[in-house]
């Protein structure tokens, strides 16, 4: 959910979407594959934040659904499918990369 917040309460932790908009996220959501898989995406695309700000590589609109997806505990194969979709994106995205990178 959005948050305004400058600090996360006890036992969150603050993340951004790509255009800017900050998440106040429990923690236990770093136990979720999907959670996980963006972290990973965003060190690829920007390394580890220097500055604190931990940016995800996905919009707002995006971590909205995913936020309510996991706050009312969505089925397993809903939550495989979202990430099967994030999961395409990054391989869509390294392609991509590779393929300029032959150019």
């Amino acid at each position: 959910m959005a948050n305004t917040s400058s600090l996360a309460k006890k036992g969150h932790f603050l993340v951004y979407s790509a255009d800017q908009r900050r998440f106040v996220l429990p923690l236990e959501y770093l136990k979720n594959q999907i959670v996980k898989e963006l972290l990973k995406l965003a060190e690829e695309e920007w390394g580890l934040p220097g500055n604190g700000l931990l940016t995800l590589p996905c919009d707002a609109v995006f971590m909205e659904y995913l936020t309510a997806l996991l706050e009312r505990h969505a089925a397993e194969d809903v939550q495989g499918a979202l990430l099967m979709s994030v999961t395409s994106i990054r391989c869509s995205s390294c392609s991509y990369h590779h393929q300029e990178a032959k150019s």
